[in-house]
């Protein structure tokens, strides 16, 4: 049988049985000349043919032990209601040729729900077999062409080779990960001013680079990412800490939380203990120097120096003193700058504590404060002449000043 006109709308199918041999002229002659004027005008099927609103009626018929069966197929552009009357008008037939006939109609068929289903599964089929990226999407390939070559742009740095983004040497601010796949995702979504450590020994490349270049330590949300902060934070000058979400890595990151995990880099300063505490060597023990003055003390009132002796006894007093101003001040990244008394004479933020050290409006002989003690505020107490340091960790501090005793809160 031949296709449908490509107009056709619906496809009606229907069965015929005759009680003798008919052939193919016969049941369509049967069906046009007992339709004829039983529709009226508007549904007569010779007129609905002419002007192309039903396509050629299509019969296959053959006989067998003295009876004729067939199928029957009228492609109709009528919309539905008319199609069924059509369909319905088919099942009024009665004799075929000489022969008495029954015609049913068993479906009229939606040619273009069919057209649809065929559409969907050739493009399934030419996705799968045609396309060599079936999942790229034109909006993408442009995001990727640019990520390939970002890609493409990762260098080796230094005598240790370290993986490297394009910009490290030439910018002033770097961003220092863990390893070789978070430097290639940064530099994927732009970022060139990267660097590696690749493993908790610091190289010293990064020492170096820490040295003249504000440093921000980009690290996994992990064990590893603890490990390799406190690593740098004792070896090089690190100025922000970002952190990925916990238990991500920043190779798997997405641009956006990338963007949101350096936009919320903290100070170094506000760097609390990290939450897997290792045994650290601290680098002055002031409780100790204090006990070996209360001995000394203590001998020079046994020679009858009974001003020393008021001294030692008084000397407590200030360890409890800063006590009680670490106690007020932990968890709530608060600075106190205390006077010669220990009094408090100016509470700030933690993180406007060195602007505040670089401001020329200081006046304090100590510092209890909830962050760390760094290399940078340790120079600028020095530059202040204040005298004491209390923070939660000692962090990248290489030289004390002779001026300046840090001390740490679980010395107190």
């Amino acid at each position: 049988m031949k296709a449908p006109s490509d107009t056709t709308k619906y496809l009606i199918h229907a069965e015929i049985v005759a009680d003798g041999v008919v052939e193919r002229p016969d049941v369509v002659g049967a069906i046009f000349g007992q339709t004829e004027g039983l529709l009226g005008d508007d549904l007569d099927l010779r007129e609905l043919q002419k002007t192309g609103r039903i396509g050629r009626i299509e019969v296959k018929i053959e006989s067998k032990s003295g009876k004729s069966f067939g199928e029957i197929r009228v492609p109709s552009s009528l919309d539905k209601i008319e199609t069924a009357i059509l369909a319905a008008a088919l099942e009024t037939i009665e004799r075929v040729g000489p022969c008495s006939a029954k015609i049913k109609v068993v479906k009229i068929e939606d040619v273009r729900a069919s057209k649809r289903r065929k559409i969907v599964e050739r493009a399934k089929d030419i996705l799968r077999d045609l396309f060599e990226e079936p999942e790229i999407e034109s909006e993408k390939i442009a995001d990727l062409v640019r990520q390939a070559i970002r890609t493409e742009e990762i260098i080796e740095y230094g005598d240790e080779r370290l993986p490297a983004g394009p910009s490290i040497e030439g910018s002033d601010a770097i961003i220092v990960v863990e390893g070789r796949a978070d430097v290639l995702n940064l530099l994927k979504h732009g970022i060139k001013n990267v660097i590696a450590v690749e493993g908790t020994n610091i190289p010293r490349a990064i020492v170096d680079l820490s040295k003249r270049k504000t440093v921000t330590a980009f690290l996994d949300g992990d064990r590893g990412g603890d490990l390799i902060l406190k690593e740098l934070l004792q070896v090089a000058d690190v100025d922000y800490v970002a952190r990925a979400p916990e238990g991500k890595g920043v190779e798997d990151l997405t641009q956006k939380e990338i963007v949101k995990s350096l936009r919320n880099k903290i100070p170094v300063e506000q760097v609390h203990v990290l939450k897997h505490k290792d045994d650290r060597k601290e680098s002055r023990d002031i409780s100790e120097r204090e006990e070996e003055s209360d001995r000394d003390k203590v001998e020079k009132t046994r020679t009858g120096e009974t001003r020393e002796s008021e001294e030692a006894f008084e000397r407590p007093s200030i360890t409890a003193i800063l006590k009680r101003h670490k106690e007020e001040v932990e968890g709530n990244l608060k600075a106190r700058l205390l006077d010669g008394n220990y009094e408090v004479v100016k509470e700030v933020p933690v993180r406007d504590l060195v602007k505040l050290l670089k401001s020329n409006n200081v006046r304090a002989q100590g510092i209890v404060f909830d962050g760390v003690i760094t290399q940078r505020v340790v120079d600028l107490a020095a530059k202040r002449n204040i005298s004491l340091l209390v923070g939660v960790k000692i962090g990248s501090v290489v030289k004390v000043p002779s001026n300046v005793n840090i001390m740490t809160f679980d010395q107190i």
